[in-house]
């Protein structure tokens, strides 16, 4: 039987028990702790009652106060939606022009662009449109196959580059030396004259000159300046989005004469909205310098 008794060091009443010489103290709870106990028990029955607490088979408890955090949700997004109204409805009826003239709207665009960008355009062109090289064209320099004004890139934006939209940018370079009159000869001399172009440094009375300009200036121009009603890109830069890492630059050249790759950007149009495509297009034009 546990024998219960003061302690003579403590003076506190014992609980009986005893291990080895050692008797344990019947302390009590201070009483502020088993106030605090006791509130927080009170207070968790009275949040089951006035809130949503329990699941249901089908549904869940609502709680008298009847609170709903989605409801609350559905009412900030309302709110906001309230808020950018004013913004949007001017949106509505401006250009990208007039919205890059008006430095208020022009700051609202870089920064709902930004976050669109981030959203629909960086898994291809990367953030902050370094572009991937062999895939995806870079947008943070001053290179625009398609031009590069805000109009111009609103419309890129909006119906994309060869696609199945009808009103889709369409371009297509024919492929040489794999059934016209060019020998390999051929292609590797105009291979060089096209690589002499990058470097600033063209090739002039050689005979990939001739070539080229018999077969490419109609729609890379004379010089290899590009044209961007064509959609045919320059050559007189170093900026090439077909070559590899570790390819020379003439095989990457011969390699696009002979068997062309074409890429595709899908038509935003009807997946944004008009307001978000603007935006879009203003901060795409401030990433690299538009025209």
């Amino acid at each position: 039987m546990a024998s219960m008794e003061k302690d003579s060091v403590s003076g506190q009443m014992t609980t009986g028990h005893e291990w080895d010489g050692i008797k344990e103290l019947n302390t009590p709870l201070p009483k502020w702790w088993v106030y605090v106990f006791w509130a927080t028990v009170i207070w968790a029955v009275a949040y089951w009652i006035a809130m949503p607490a329990w699941p249901t088979i089908n549904d869940y408890s609502r709680g008298m106060l009847g609170y709903s955090s989605r409801a609350d949700l559905d009412n900030e997004l309302k709110a906001q939606k309230q808020a950018r109204g004013a913004w949007l409805a001017k949106f509505q009826t401006a250009s990208v022009e007039d919205i890059a003239k008006d430095k208020t709207l022009l700051n609202y665009a870089l920064v709902g662009g930004k976050v669109s960008f981030g959203e629909n355009c960086s898994a291809c062109h990367g953030s902050g449109g370094v572009g991937v090289a062999g895939a995806y064209p870079r947008l943070a320099d001053d290179e625009w196959i398609w031009g590069g004004t805000l109009a111009e890139i609103e419309q890129t934006i909006k119906f994309g580059v060869r696609n199945e939209h009808a009103d889709s940018r369409q371009s297509e370079m024919l492929p040489f030396g794999t059934g016209d009159m060019l020998s390999a000869e051929q292609v590797g001399q105009l291979a060089d004259y096209v690589v002499s172009l990058s470097t600033k440094t063209p090739a002039a009375g050689s005979p990939g000159e001739a070539i080229f300009a018999e077969r490419c200036t109609a729609c890379h121009q004379e010089g290899g300046v590009g044209s961007k009603d064509l959609g045919a890109p320059a050559l007189n830069n170093a900026i090439w989005l077909w070559k590899g890492n570790n390819q020379a630059a003439k095989d990457m050249v011969v390699g696009q004469i002979t068997k062309p790759k074409h890429g595709s950007m899908p038509a935003w149009a009807g997946r944004l909205d008009d307001n978000t495509i603007k935006m879009l297009a203003v901060y795409v034009h401030s990433l690299g310098g538009g025209q």
